[in-house]
């Protein structure tokens, strides 16, 4: 690829991701978030902020088994989720690919790599394809984790009590659908409203996976002191969404070119002894010309010596007893006391 054509596919890439982001948040007014002044104080700025942010780093020392990097493949199985959309045959079709077609190329793929995925799932898109916990959990590798009720956008509701409500029937539908109560939550968009943290605190879960603040695991804090809750961190760099777009028109549509920008992301993990977390979902990179890539991608980490390749949950249990319990933020008088009540 020339710097002439990766100048212009970066330019694409950051213009999706930047219309994405007016979107969702310049174009709507998020309710009970105030705008901050020009003019703001150092306290209006830190007192903006200070709802969730980046505390202490959590890479342990070492990997399990001396493994230098942890690599966890997780998967958002939105399929047809239909929150503050219009449910048209056609567009839900796109998505119903993930269920039919895409989420089985990619537990093909795991079964004959042999390693294991996280899969955050929206209840009702669980729901409308019951089979799919069925078959994720088949191999007994795999785990499933909170991905919202219908896909909600959490800053828009504007109502505590209805975004609780939202995620507590998620966490008793998927309870019942597997047998066991999820440890794991990713936000629908990777979004939260100032009422998010508090109340995956007080649901028990034991880490979060939607925010952005390190390339690897870190605890987050709030009004300044430690919640106790683990996050492993995203990136829409490593997201095929930005890429691929959902519904096949992303600003990237070259399954090679992706290929590198994860492979580029990965080798820094290893070389950092971090972690490498890839977001997929089965609607888009299920199709035919992205598993390949997924595939080859696989292949070329399993290369590499002391790579650790484990779900989500299985990172935040070693990260926390890697951790004493006064370091994790849940002493008295901590937020994450606090955010409990």
């Amino acid at each position: 690829m020339t710097f002439k054509t990766k100048s212009a596919v970066l330019a694409a890439v950051l213009s999706l991701v930047g219309s994405q982001c007016v979107a969702q948040s310049g174009a709507q007014k998020i309710p009970g978030v105030p705008t901050i002044p020009v003019d703001a104080t150092i306290d209006q700025a830190k007192q903006a902020v200070a709802v969730a942010r980046a505390g202490r780093k959590l890479t342990p020392k070492s990997w399990p088994n001396g493994a230098r990097v942890a690599v966890c493949l997780s998967f958002d199985v939105d399929n047809e989720y239909m929150a503050n959309k219009q449910p048209l045959p056609v567009p839900m079709s796109g998505g119903e690919y993930g269920a039919t077609t895409g989420l089985v190329r990619i537990l093909d793929l795991l079964d004959r790599q042999q390693i294991p995925a996280s899969f955050y799932i929206p209840a009702v898109s669980s729901a409308l394809h019951p089979d799919m916990i069925g078959q994720i959990l088949k191999s007994k590798r795999h785990e499933v984790g909170v991905h919202g009720w219908i896909h909600e956008y959490l800053p828009t509701i504007g109502d505590a009590a209805k975004e609780e409500q939202l995620l507590n029937q998620a966490i008793e539908y998927l309870t019942q659908a597997t047998g066991k109560r999820p440890v794991g939550y990713r936000a629908p968009s990777w979004a939260f409203s100032p009422n998010t943290l508090g109340q995956l605190i007080r649901a028990g879960f034991l880490y979060d996976s939607s925010m952005m603040a390190m390339d690897e695991p870190y605890e987050i804090d709030s009004d300044g002191k430690p919640t106790g809750l683990i996050e492993l961190p995203v990136t829409w760099i490593l997201d095929d969404y930005p890429y691929f777009g959902e519904t096949l028109d992303g600003s990237l549509p070259s399954p090679e070119s992706v290929y590198e920008v994860y492979k580029a992301e990965f080798d820094g993990a290893y070389q950092e002894k971090t972690i490498f977390i890839l977001t997929m979902h089965p609607h888009i990179s299920g199709h035919r010309s992205r598993i390949v890539q997924l595939d080859r991608l696989i292949t070329y980490m399993k290369s590499k010596p002391g790579v650790w390749f484990a779900t989500e949950e299985a990172v935040a249990n070693y990260v926390k007893n890697s951790s004493t319990t006064a370091e994790l933020g849940t002493g008295t008088g901590s937020a994450f006391e606090s955010l409990k009540k």
